[in-house]
């Protein structure tokens, strides 16, 4: 890409093309029946008082084209705060010309900014071109670790333990 692409914090009006973007991942990923969100999801964890997420946009001619949805993290070991990359998506028009990494760049410069120290993600264990991407950037496969989750049933089941 010959110019850096437009990128802005995302707004209220851009959850539309937000949700969007995310349904394209999953369906991507084979993950189309796990997919729940709505935009009026993402409008009221995002952009209200207490936002859940931040999301940054690259657009072409004023046209959304790419999404990098992030929130804080904080890790005890490093003593640090950081950001969590939740999902990364450019529309296939556009892959190829530097959106990806302007994204995460930008996210990178904001997270300093706040006197965060780290980015951290995980990727698809099948998306080997995503690892490459993430690879090129610097960043390192923590195989030291494993991403656990507790969701659905069990979720409901173990909340309800607590007293």
């Amino acid at each position: 890409m010959s110019r850096h692409p437009e990128i802005r914090l995302a707004q209220k009006p851009d959850a539309p093309a937000i949700h969007a973007m995310l349904l394209e991942i999953a369906k991507t990923t084979d993950c189309e029946d796990k997919f729940r969100s709505t935009p009026d999801d993402l409008v009221r964890d995002g952009f209200g008082d207490s936002p859940a997420f931040e999301a940054l946009i690259a657009t072409d001619h004023q046209t959304p084209v790419a999404v990098c949805v992030f929130f804080p993290s904080y890790s005890t070991f490093r003593g640090k705060a950081g950001l969590y990359i939740q999902d990364l998506y450019v529309a296939p028009s556009h892959r190829g010309g530097g959106f990806a990494r302007h994204l995460v760049a930008n996210v990178a410069r904001r997270a300093r900014a706040s006197g965060k120290s780290y980015i951290r993600l995980s990727v698809d264990a099948e998306n080997m071109v995503g690892q490459r991407f993430y690879e090129k950037l610097g960043m390192r496969h923590a195989s030291d670790e494993r991403i656990f989750v507790l969701d659905g049933p069990a979720f409901d089941h173990l909340a309800t333990e607590a007293n």
